[in-house]
């Protein structure tokens, strides 16, 4: 069913729109799932030329198995190749190194979902330096945190609605810094060199994020 587990069905036909050539949208626009549900099964199981559907079906029953803790992260191999490329991406782009590690080990869980333990276990770093990546995540809207009652711990969560609400907040932020800038534009005076370029400024962020929140709010069914 559309949000389960796949079946071993599903899985073989995840390998024969691979071996077709399809898209990862493609397939999961077959199966009936989240895009992110398709690419994260392939990255865990070998990437696209290495994926095999019994092997895959039989990895992900043992790691359901209740009270078996989520393994540590095995080195090497096309999977972990996929996860240390997306790192760098990460960081390139700006976000801290381990917290672009626990955000991919997030990515390429089986359902999205880690504690801290498990987390710290997996990566080998301390609980302090996890605890301020997921903060750091959470705050940015790449995760949520929700709360396990019976176990009194938290659970860290990275859903399809994820790349939603980190859009949503980073256009927030910037249209704060854009409304600023014109609050400030009218305190120099528009006539002002200063007033102008802040004015400039101030409208282009404005306009850009105004289009780009749209956007997002058009284009988020894609995420579900």
């Amino acid at each position: 069913m559309p949000g389960g587990r796949l079946t071993q069905q599903d899985r073989q036909r995840v390998a024969a729109g691979l071996a077709e050539g399809l898209t990862y949208a493609e397939i999961a626009r077959r199966l009936g799932r989240p895009t992110s549900t398709v690419s994260r099964e392939v990255a865990r199981n070998g990437g696209p030329g290495g994926y095999r559907p019994q092997q895959a079906h039989r990895a992900t029953a043992r790691r359901a198995r209740r009270g078996t803790p989520a393994p540590p992260r095995a080195p090497g191999g096309p999977d972990g190749a996929v996860e240390q490329e997306v790192i760098e991406l990460a960081v390139r782009a700006g976000l801290p190194r381990i917290t672009a590690r626990v955000h991919v080990d997030l990515l390429l869980s089986e359902d999205g979902r880690r504690t801290a333990a498990e987390l710290t276990r997996r990566l080998g770093v301390s609980p302090a330096s996890v605890s301020v990546a997921v903060n750091y995540l959470v705050q940015h809207g790449y995760v949520r945190r929700e709360r396990d009652a019976h176990r009194r711990r938290d659970v860290y969560v990275v859903d399809d609605d994820a790349w939603y609400h980190s859009v949503v907040l980073s256009a927030r932020r910037t249209l704060e810094s854009a409304r600023a800038a014109l609050a400030a534009a009218e305190a120099f005076g528009p006539g002002s060199p200063v007033g102008e370029r802040l004015a400039r400024s101030g409208m282009f962020l404005e306009r850009v994020v105004l289009d780009m929140t749209e956007s997002a709010d058009r284009w988020r069914s894609l995420l579900s």
